[in-house]
């Protein structure tokens, strides 16, 4: 990373600098987005800023851009660093205040963005994951993307403390998603997924997945389902802007299935391949034009 957008400017990364008193840093009170990159472009980008500027509403907090202003920032960082495959990460917080809990009566949002080189995880793609199960201890507004993230930075950690990639959480019985995804389960041919109600995030990602099950008749439906039904599922899978179709192979140390990616997972990856190739494809014609 060679330079990134603090409120709205390109500067090297040495001459930009955060207050100490941003309520990003003392409350976690902002969101964020992370938006994929491939061949240089954007993947899905008004998707995540539909998302981001719902987020701010729901919290009341001021974006001072509009969503074309972002778009051109956001690709000019993009050229700017030389990305092709990899990852822009942008947060708005509340901006800098004196340090009371309530809403200042006068500020000025922080923005920032910066870009980094990440790899697809091809591997993971073909082998699949291991999961555990965790309580899920976060707050009941996970449909915000907040920066309040300790809950899944939690279940995160105590994944990986026993060798697995992902935590999946858990409110007593009900499954409600990953800790940085969503999670999908698959039986007698139908995808099931929680519904995007407060608790969960809708992922960007599986809003893609449930489009391509509408265009290729792939029977799904919005519901909740327990560990029970996670565990003797045909196959379950994991979605996000990073882990894009990832399948979850095992989980607290039972197989899923047979242990081995599944035909439907693998069927949706194909068509994600497509989605991809296609928007950039069309973002790549229109600059030609």
């Amino acid at each position: 990373m060679e330079k990134f957008i603090l409120n709205g400017k390109l500067v090297d990364r040495s001459e930009g600098y955060v207050d100490i008193e941003d309520r990003g840093y003392q409350f976690g009170d902002g969101i964020y987005e992370v938006v994929r990159v491939y061949n240089g472009q954007l993947f899905t980008n008004k998707e995540h800023l539909d998302r981001l500027y719902l987020s701010a509403e729901k919290l009341s907090l001021q974006i001072p851009y509009s969503a074309e202003e972002l778009t051109k920032q956001l690709q000019e960082l993009v050229t700017v660093n030389q990305l092709n495959t990899g990852i822009i990460y942008m947060q708005f917080t509340r901006g800098t205040a004196p340090r009371k809990h309530q809403f200042p009566e006068t500020s000025h949002s922080t923005f920032v963005a910066y870009t980094n080189e990440v790899e697809r995880p091809i591997d993971h793609f073909e082998k699949g994951v291991s999961a555990i199960l965790v309580d899920d201890i976060r707050w009941l507004r996970c449909d915000i993307k907040s920066l309040n993230l300790l809950g899944n930075v939690l279940a995160k950690q105590q994944a990986a403390e026993k060798g697995c990639y992902e935590a999946i959480q858990h409110r007593g019985e009900i499954v409600t998603e990953g800790s940085s995804s969503n999670i999908f389960i698959v039986k007698n041919n139908e995808l099931l997924t929680h519904p995007a109600t407060n608790l969960i995030l809708k992922g960007i990602t599986r809003q893609v997945i449930l489009k391509i099950c509408d265009e290729h008749q792939i029977a799904y439906r919005e519901e909740t389902f327990t560990i029970d039904d996670l565990l003797h599922a045909d196959e379950v899978f994991m979605s996000s802007t990073t882990s894009e179709v990832t399948p979850i192979i095992q989980v607290d140390q039972q197989k899923i299935g047979n242990g081995t990616p599944g035909a439907l997972t693998r069927q949706i990856q194909k068509y994600f391949d497509q989605e991809i190739e296609k928007q950039t494809k069309q973002v790549e014609t229109t600059t030609e034009k």
